[in-house]
């Protein structure tokens, strides 16, 4: 039964709310783990607890049971920006149930979410950031293409499923504007600069030759990047590529393609740009999660106060 609630509730989140193919993963994965832990396999040599070898039922699950899930993951040293994320999605999960009328309350709004540790996002320097985004061979098919995303992302700040989710009809090359859908299909536009542009254009006339690897049934114009199959790129895709060009670039090591976003909003308000501008075209909901750069040009200024001034 409990397994069909949550069938229910990821239908729910995939055709009413509409939430992307990464977060609809994410759900799907915390509660296979959170029903996995309800119901131990064969393979474990002690249940769950003493009492209780099978899942109990949905109305059982109060906020001790969730409590002590929270605490195997800890004992598994998960980090707890993880564990945080799974309650987040239990709490989800039991507040549908509740608009269901399946249980009368959220047992997980009970539980307390762990306190994140404070960790400053990695950015690359103006330097390395343009060292890093010219590796691609120019003179090759991939080199334009892999050219052409990195260059996207340091220029307009989007995430990378942003990127790969991006259609043709969405680059307006006349305004150099981008149209981009983010969580939740909340749309904004973010504008790119030259160097951008050109590096698409350069990958649009070697694109076709990427569409026809696809075999005719699957071959889709829409989507701006392509793989090799010619397909709609992914963003584990994108990983690798990023992984790829880190071992080409010297110097530069453990960035991720968010390491891009994280380079554009940083480079921007070290350049004097407004915070809720950058909130805008990063597509934060809240000004408080753009507030994290702050604290990053902070650091930047009181390195170079201590190099500069006599007294420091």
């Amino acid at each position: 039964m409990l397994e069909q609630y949550c069938t229910s509730f990821l239908d729910h989140l995939r055709y009413e709310r509409g939430v992307s193919v990464h977060t609809l993963r994410n759900y799907e994965s915390d509660l296979t783990q959170f029903l996995q832990f309800l119901n131990p396999s064969e393979e474990r040599k002690e249940p769950r607890s003493k009492n209780q070898t099978a899942a109990p039922d949905i109305n059982q699950i109060d906020h001790l049971t969730i409590r002590e899930w929270l605490s195997a993951l800890h004992s598994d040293h998960k980090k707890k920006t993880s564990i945080a994320r799974k309650l987040a999605a239990l709490r989800t999960f039991f507040q549908f149930l509740v608009r269901e009328e399946v249980i009368e309350s959220n047992p997980a709004k009970l539980v307390s979410t762990p306190r994140k540790e404070k960790k400053l996002p990695v950015h690359l320097s103006i330097e390395d950031a343009i060292r890093f985004i010219e590796t691609p061979d120019p003179e090759t098919d991939f080199g334009k293409r892999d050219r052409a995303i990195l260059e996207l992302l340091y220029a307009t700040g989007i995430r990378v499923a942003e990127l790969v989710n991006t259609n043709l009809r969405d680059i307006d090359f006349s305004n150099r504007l981008l149209r981009v859908f983010g969580k939740r299909r909340k749309e904004r536009i973010v504008p790119f600069g030259e160097p951008a542009a050109k590096a698409l254009q350069d990958y649009l006339a070697v694109r076709e030759n990427f569409l026809m690897n696809a075999p005719i049934t699957k071959r889709d114009a829409q989507p701006l990047i392509l793989n090799y199959q010619g397909t709609r790129m992914t963003t584990r895709s994108v990983g690798r590529l990023v992984e790829k060009y880190i071992r080409l670039c010297a110097g530069i090591h453990d960035i991720s393609p968010h390491a891009l976003r994280h380079s554009f909003a940083t480079h921007l308000l070290d350049s004097g740009a407004d915070l809720r501008d950058i909130q805008e075209l990063l597509g934060h909901a809240r000004l408080s999660t753009t507030q994290i750069y702050t604290h990053v040009s902070m650091e930047k200024l009181i390195v170079v106060y201590d190099k500069a001034h006599p007294k420091a």
